[in-house]
């Protein structure tokens, strides 16, 4: 009796086995089937086993992938047994982000609204309410709105560098990520919330605490990112929220109170909560500062058009769906620009000649403007733009790109088909790193983006905010973000030197356990008093 339970036992656990190998490798001559070039997969773990363990980062992984490719315009590969796709061709990458985006435009993020309330967002809003809100919001990024937000942004740079000024009395040693990062939640804090947050002093706001859990996933969460990358048929039916209920409750009551404080009390600022308000009353952003005109050069794509359903239909701007844009607002422009930052000074530090002809060149600019950061002078310092270029190339803060096919596409000049659903990855990173492109790419070398050189690059190889009408979040870190990077430096620069020290990691390296960004690891600098 005993023997017989022993071996229905083996036989079942057997049969479980063979049933999983079978489930989780069936889908693996997907891509052969098609005459599609592949990388050949792992049982279980597709292509992607470094990023499921922890070893590598997405976008390192991706890079992997897209180097076993070289020599195709494109290749699959498997997440677990999902069959996705990956792009290797500029031309391709251009044709879909952009001329064919109504095939690509949706993300697939499984956010549920009733138990994340701030997945409502443009990043992951998808059909029509996406097209309203984008087309609606729009205005609220126009070089003008920024300018208006420009003093706060100097005020806490202005803050950042009286905080640093007892380190740099005694050449101290510091780690610039987080420091990076209180002076971006202060920023966000202003122009964003309306609110005085002073992380930089304070290093428990709760602000900043609830901020950072945002990027620094739990164990279950890595765990449950891992599992859904090698049963993604499975995890497509849970509802992962996009914050835990302690941050959606945060952000949510705190632009809930400001936003019913200003009403009562008549409060106008010049932030983007107060842009939100103006939508909500009205139903549109004031156009009194839009047809301003500088020397950002930055289009918004018509996308009400590509919709066959009716504008007319109102969007209701709610208070959650406007916290929800501030709490984009303050992913776009929290993690992106710290890393902005805490990169180019490491790169900074790592070659002093840079960092000095950088320095002259604020130097010459500020005279200009009687010592004063102005919008004007950060418009003048086009070595200040080559240097934080070539940090977004080595850096991006978009490592990767994914789009989902929701409907079938033909490849120009192919005959491959993707099918709908299927996941199609630009791997940012690795076209950054791609000697094609770049000779010598780990070299930090801002000259590639001088005006000259800037006109010989292909188009859709330099993608560090992605590309198309859908990169909303591209737009927010492009127009705010860049604007508070280059304040942040230039107030650093002005005051300080910044070194390579004992502690000093080289070459950067970058945590895996970040969903959102390339999120470097410690960057520890040695800071002192700039030679006058």
């Amino acid at each position: 009796m005993e023997t017989q339970l022993s071996l229905s036992i083996i036989l079942s656990a057997t049969a479980v086995v063979v049933f999983l190998y079978w489930y989780l490798t069936s889908t693996f001559s997907y891509w052969e089937k098609r005459s599609v070039p592949f990388v050949k997969p792992l049982p279980v773990f597709g292509n992607v086993a470094d990023y499921i363990f922890l070893r590598n980062t997405s976008p390192e992984s991706y890079a992997k992938i897209y180097k076993k490719l070289e020599g195709h315009q494109f290749g699959g590969f498997y997440s677990g047994s999902t069959p996705n796709l990956i792009l290797r061709d500029p031309v391709i990458i251009k044709q879909i982000l952009m001329k064919d985006f109504n095939h690509f435009i949706d993300r697939n993020l499984s956010f549920v609204e009733k138990i994340s309330p701030l997945a409502c967002h443009l990043f992951s809003l998808t059909g029509s309410r996406w097209r309203k809100l984008r087309v609606k919001l729009t205005p609220s990024f126009t070089s003008g709105k920024m300018r208006m937000m420009l003093p706060a942004i100097v005020e806490c740079s202005q803050e950042l560098v009286s905080f640093l000024g007892e380190s740099a009395d005694d050449n101290n040693i510091i780690e610039i990520r987080n420091i990076a990062s209180n002076f971006t939640t202060d920023v966000i804090g202003s122009c964003g919330f309306g609110l005085n947050i002073n992380s930089t002093k304070n290093h428990d706001s709760e602000f900043l605490r609830m901020g950072n859990k945002v990027f620094q996933p739990t164990i279950l969460a890595c765990a449950l990112r891992s599992l859904g990358l090698i049963f993604r048929p499975i995890m497509n039916l849970v509802h992962s929220p996009i914050a835990k209920k302690d941050v959606n409750d945060f952000f949510l009551g705190i632009v809930k109170e400001t936003i019913s404080y200003r009403e009562k009390n008549k409060v106008v600022r010049n932030d983007f909560l107060q842009l939100l308000i103006q939508l909500k009353n009205k139903g549109k952003v004031d156009e009194d500062l839009v047809s301003i005109k500088d020397d950002i050069n930055v289009t918004f794509t018509e996308v009400a058009s590509s919709s066959n359903e009716s504008e007319d239909e109102p969007l209701e701007m709610t208070d959650t769906l406007l916290a929800a844009q501030c709490f984009v607002f303050f992913l776009a422009g929290f993690e992106t620009s710290a890393t902005t930052i805490s990169c180019c000074l490491h790169e900074l530090a790592v070659n002093p000649d840079i960092q000095e002809g950088l320095r002259k060149e604020m130097d010459n600019v500020l005279i200009k403007h009687g010592g004063q950061i102005t919008y004007e002078a950060l418009q003048e310092l086009k070595y200040m733009d080559a240097v934080v270029d070539e940090t977004l190339r080595k850096y991006p803060p978009a490592g990767s790109l994914t789009r989902f096919c929701t409907k079938d596409y033909q490849i120009p000049g192919t005959r491959v088909n993707i099918d709908k659903d299927v996941k199609v990855v630009i791997p940012v990173y690795a076209i950054h790193h791609d000697p094609k492109y770049y000779p010598d790419p780990e070299k930090f070398d801002p000259e590639r983006f001088s005006a000259e050189n800037i006109k010989s690059q292909p188009n859709c190889t330099y993608l560090p905010f992605g590309e198309g009408p859908r990169n909303c979040i591209g737009e927010f870190c492009l127009m705010f973000g860049l604007m508070q990077v280059k304040v942040g430096l230039t107030a650093l620069l002005s005051k300080y030197k910044f070194s390579v020290c004992e502690k000093t990691s080289i070459p950067v390296t970058f945590n895996p356990i970040s969903f959102i960004t390339l999120w470097p690891r410690d960057i520890h600098l040695k800071i002192s008093h700039r030679d006058i």
